[in-house]
């Protein structure tokens, strides 16, 4: 049996005006590369946990309109797609589905909305698919596949995590690849589209294996750059630091997501600096507590950090490791004024690098379904404009029209050639007055 894994690779804003900013500005079409250029964790990881009778294909498509004809001869496929891209993904699935081809579908957007996914496929897996691939396998061999996998009860044990199939890849067509740590996250933000949707408890994958992944990668690219795809890797510290101990003097570079608390940390900072790390993205997502105020649904601990932000940048950035401040348009409560109080600290603040997305309602996420409640959503069921830049719904404080002109304008400022080149020079001159202060870094 031939199975294919197809991941759709190419999301894009939908918004025309985005789309023509992106091409022209040099920090919005570098992150857009590094962001493309990311493998599929999840589908080297089934491959890792396929037995040798199945011949595998990895194969990634970025523009279902250029694809000249379906790839490989193949029994079955296997199709990862984010929401922005599902679309596409099930017009791929129904082509292949046209010919013969059966398809299996899963992932974050199918475990939200099943019943739509079930319309394109042969098979849907919901939740993790570790707990239930080899059971899918052994029926799709047999000639008898369910339509249904459901292991949305079934807490995958990562210490039983599968050495992802990394040779599949040509490692000339990436910056980095990326090797999971943990999944989930204990902070619940409304907005987040994470691993907490394919089941919510917070687990860390045992240290040993984390390397023994890196040292697979290694073997294909001797000095990798390495970004670790959790949600919050640093959320647990002690399991953090027996990390960064394992991973000095393993000579690569990685970066990661986390939240601000690492500036409180440091012994952890100096870990993370010996151990290779050039940069972590934290959300931020507003530099007002007002806004921030009820953002999380278990607790508010972004808005009490809110007034530390701009030292704790200072401090991370103090041990040679950039942050990505990451802010979030159209919260509920920002108004107008909120655009330039975010341009004015990304400027004071020191920050290297800056992502600026707006609020964006994932199926399946407390967001969305408090937005459908309130009807204020523009176009429900809308996925290719879950891009992460594109307005689906009407802000609190300003008008929909508002909301996209202060996205369009500090996305030409902040990605503006003149900002970028500001914010690198101000990180490495503030990096040398920090450490004439600090020498060792603390």
């Amino acid at each position: 049996m031939k199975l294919g894994l197809i991941a759709m690779s190419g999301v894009r804003a939908y918004d025309p005006e985005l789309t023509r900013l992106g091409l022209t500005l040099p920090g919005f079409v570098e992150r857009n590369k590094k962001i493309a250029s990311l493998p599929s964790l999840g589908l080297l990881t089934l491959a890792g946990m396929t037995p040798p009778s199945v011949e595998l294909e990895y194969i990634e498509v970025e523009d279902l309109a250029k694809l000249q004809e379906l790839p490989g001869d193949l029994d079955a496929v296997a199709i990862s797609s984010f929401s922005a891209q599902i679309g596409e993904a099930y017009e791929l699935a129904d082509l292949f589905r046209e010919i013969g081809t059966l398809v299996l579908l899963g992932g974050l957007h199918v475990t939200a909305m099943p019943e739509e996914a079930s319309n394109h496929a042969d098979a849907v897996v919901l939740g993790e698919a570790e707990p239930v691939w080899e059971v899918l396998l052994s029926d799709l061999a047999k000639g008898e596949l369910k339509q249904r996998y459901d292991a949305r009860n079934c807490a995958f044990d990562l210490g039983d995590a599968p050495m992802p199939a990394f040779e599949l890849l040509d490692c000339d067509s990436y910056n980095r690849l990326t090797v999971q740590t943990q999944r989930g996250c204990p902070f619940e933000c409304e907005f987040c589209a994470s691993s907490i949707m394919l089941h919510p408890k917070f687990r860390v994958k045992p240290v040993q294996k984390v390397i023994d992944e890196i040292h697979c990668i290694k073997s294909i690219w001797p000095k990798p750059f390495i970004e670790f795809a959790d949600d919050n890797t640093f959320v647990n510290k002690k399991h953090g630091k027996r990390l960064l101990r394992a991973l000095t003097g393993e000579n690569i570079h990685w970066f990661t997501e986390t939240d601000i608390s690492i500036a409180r940390d440091d012994a952890l900072l100096a870990l993370m600096r010996d151990s290779g790390c050039a940069q972590v993205l934290i959300g931020l997502e507003s530099p007002s507590s007002k806004i921030l105020n009820g953002l999380e649904l278990q607790a508010n601990w972004k808005a009490k950090q809110c007034d530390q932000y701009a030292e704790a940048i200072e401090r991370i950035q103090s041990y040679g490791i950039s942050v990505n401040g990451c802010f979030v348009l159209g919260l509920d409560g920002s108004d107008e004024q909120s655009f330039d109080d975010i341009l004015e600290f990304v400027k004071s603040s020191g920050l290297y690098e800056v992502q600026i997305t707006v609020q964006t309602p994932f199926p399946g996420t407390p967001l969305y379904r408090r937005l459908n409640k309130e009807d204020r959503l523009i176009h429900p069921g809308a996925w290719q404009l879950c891009t992460l830049f594109d307005v689906n719904f009407e802000p609190t404080h300003m008008s929909v029209d508002h909301l996209k002109d202060g996205l369009h304008r500090l996305v030409e400022l902040i990605y503006g050639e003149e900002m970028t080149r500001q914010r690198r020079s101000q990180f490495r001159t503030r990096l040398r007055q920090l450490r004439k202060t600090h020498p060792t870094g603390g």
